[in-house]
Order: structure tokens, then C-alpha cells, then sequence
């Protein structure tokens, strides 16, 4: 019962912290790009522009008042869910989100469940023998993958693989020659629901090279953290008091020490998403992946303030929640944590 209102406690105690953390993202992105070189005005017009002409634009969008002035009107619109039109081409930026951030969560679940699954099994491989040749081998991986630069790796695969074997499409994220389903966003369960074959091979070609460069850069961090967890939980107290009754090496493993060490690994995975959102810039940028975070390359590029403001406000939001979820579920599952 007392667990019970502790835990209690803590769903609600972070809960109430998600809308403070948003608020600081969310005023930290508004400063950095007011203090940011560059004009949208001129991103808009151009530079050789009418002064009258910029005026009139810069009047237009509230760029002409106060910083307190613009920032309360930001905080304002926010709250009653409005992130404002594009600059650009006066798009929704509510638009914009949805329909980029399906081809993003298309490629950083399926990333994330190829990280999550090849990191753990290397993590995994060389428990039978530590510090053996596959251990090290284990922990040369882990290591070597977590400091791999992104952009690096992206072109390295996609040279190998799509221009020099020419197995896999360069970029894109399905085939110009055929007509993409529509329904949700995400190209394979449309494909799949429709049963429209070709188009689901088509998606499963163009999102292979990607979502594997992703997920081959994130697989180091699970390797490492089984490994440093697993190796932990096999020297504890009641690891070797299950060896001292007899059980087998393979039981301890897998009934005792195993599930005891996923839980940390479980909490490494909601940290992985913000490592998710940075790395899928750069391979979305490589691979001309119509995503979210390639709409927030060109939006910076394009000073857009108002696309910029609303992907970084719904990416960090999505961040949050994903955070709190798994920190509600590591709290639920493993008794031994204190509120």
C-alpha cells in the first residue's frame, strides 16, 4: 500500500516536471535563433530586396516589436496549440509535422529495433567467456560504433552499397515510378494494409540502407550498457549464492541475471530516442529522407523561424514523453527503486 502512493507519487511528480521541461526547450530555441546570424526577412525576399518591401514583410510577421513582445505572443499561440505558418510558403507548420513525422517514426523505430536487437546480442555473446577474444571483440564494437561520426559511416554504406554494388536506391524513400498508398504516413503498414506488394517492396528497398546505418551507429550503446550491467549483476551476492545451490551457469544466466540486467538497459533505450533525433539529422540529410529533422535542416537554413520553433517544440515533446514512459515503467517493474 505504501509502495503504491509512492509510486504514486512519482507518475505524478514526473508528469507535472514534462510541461516545465517543453518551456525551457521550447524559450531556449526561441533565443538561440533571435541571437542566430541571418534575416528570415531576407531568407524570404533576398538581400538586394526593397528596404519598403522588408519593412512591410517584417511588420507582417511581428518581427518589428519588442523580444518580450514576440516571445509572450510565441508562449501565447503555443499554449492554444497554434505553431504558426511557414514563412516560406505559408504552409501550416502543424501541416508540415504531419506529414513529415511519419517517414521519421517509419525510420527511427524500425533503427531502433535493429540497434536494440544486433547491440544486445553482441552484448550478450561474450558472457559465456569474460574478457575472452568475443568479449573483446564485444567491447571493441561497442566502442568502436558509439565513435563512428554519422555522416562519416552514412556515406561510407551508402557508397559501398547503392553506388559501387548498386543493391540498394541511393536516397529517397520510395520508388518515383509508383504511386505511394495513402493513409497514415507510414508507407509500409499502408503497403501492408492495402496489399499493394510493390509498393511495400519499394519501401522496404529505399528504407533498409538507412534505418541500418542508424541503427549500427546506436547498437554500441546497448552493447556497452549489457555488458557493463550483466558483468555487475553475475558478481552479486545472490548470482553466487544461485551457483552455490547448483543451478546451471545457463540458468543463472538467463533466470537470475539477465532480466535484473535489461531493466538499466530499458532506461538506456528512452535515452537513445534524443540520440535518435541528432543522428537521424544527418542520415536523413545523407540519404534525402523526406523526414521531420530534414524539414528542420532546410527550415534552419531558411531561417524559418516558425518551422524551426514548432519541429524542435514537437520533436522535444515527443522526447518527454517517451522519457517519462520508460522511467513510469523501469519504477513499475523493479521494486528495488526508492521515490
Amino acid at each position: 500500500m505504501a509502495r503504491g502512493r509512492e509510486l504514486f507519487r512519482y507518475c505524478a511528480t514526473r508528469l507535472a516536471l514534462a510541461p516545465l521541461m517543453l518551456w525551457l526547450i521550447a524559450s531556449l530555441v526561441f533565443l538561440l535563433l533571435r541571437v542566430a546570424p541571418g534575416d528570415p526577412v531576407d531568407a524570404v525576399l533576398g538581400s538586394r530586396a526593397p528596404e519598403a518591401a522588408k519593412a512591410a514583410l517584417r511588420s507582417s510577421l511581428g518581427l518589428d516589436q519588442s523580444l518580450w513582445n514576440q516571445y509572450f505572443d510565441f508562449l501565447s499561440r503555443l499554449v492554444h496549440g497554434d505553431l504558426g505558418n511557414a514563412l516560406i510558403n505559408n504552409e501550416s507548420v502543424r501541416s508540415i509535422i504531419s506529414k513529415t513525422l511519419p517517414a521519421s517514426l517509419e525510420l527511427g523505430i524500425t533503427a531502433l529495433i535493429i540497434s536494440a536487437v544486433l547491440g544486445l546480442a553482441v552484448g550478450f555473446s561474450g558472457i559465456a567467456r569474460p574478457e575472452g577474444k568475443v568479449d573483446l571483440a564485444g567491447r571493441f564494437y561497442g566502442i568502436g560504433t558509439y565513435a563512428l561520426p554519422p555522416f562519416w559511416a552514412a556515406m561510407l554504406i551508402q557508397l559501398v552499397f547503392a553506388v559501387m554494388l548498386g543493391w540498394l536506391p541511393v536516397g529517397g524513400r520510395f520508388p518515383p515510378s509508383l504511386i505511394p498508398p495513402e493513409g497514415s504516413g507510414f508507407l509500409l503498414f499502408d503497403s501492408l494494409i492495402s496489399g499493394n506488394w510493390a509498393a511495400l517492396q519499394g519501401s522496404i528497398r529505399h528504407l533498409v540502407l538507412p534505418a541500418c546505418t542508424l541503427g549500427l551507429l546506436l547498437s554500441g550503446v546497448f552493447t556497452n550498457a549489457l555488458r557493463l550491467h550483466l558483468n555487475r549483476t553475475l558478481k552479486s551476492d545472490y548470482v553466487e549464492s544461485a551457483r552455490s545451490r547448483g543451478v546451471s551457469e545457463t540458468q543463472v544466466v538467463l533466470r537470475h541475471a539477465l532480466p535484473n540486467a535489461l531493466l538499466p538497459v530499458l532506461t538506456i533505450a528512452g535515452i537513445t530516442v534524443a540520440s535518435l533525433i541528432g543522428g537521424a539529422l544527418l542520415i536523413e540529410v545523407t540519404f534525402s529522407w523526406p523526414g521531420i529533422a530534414m524539414s528542420l535542416y532546410e527550415s534552419i537554413n531558411q531561417r524559418d523561424y516558425p518551422v524551426v520553433q514548432g519541429i524542435v517544440v514537437a520533436i522535444a515533446a515527443l522526447a518527454v514523453m517517451v522519457s517519462v514512459a520508460v522511467d513510469l515503467l523501469v519504477a513499475v517493474l523493479d521494486p528495488r527503486i526508492r521515490y
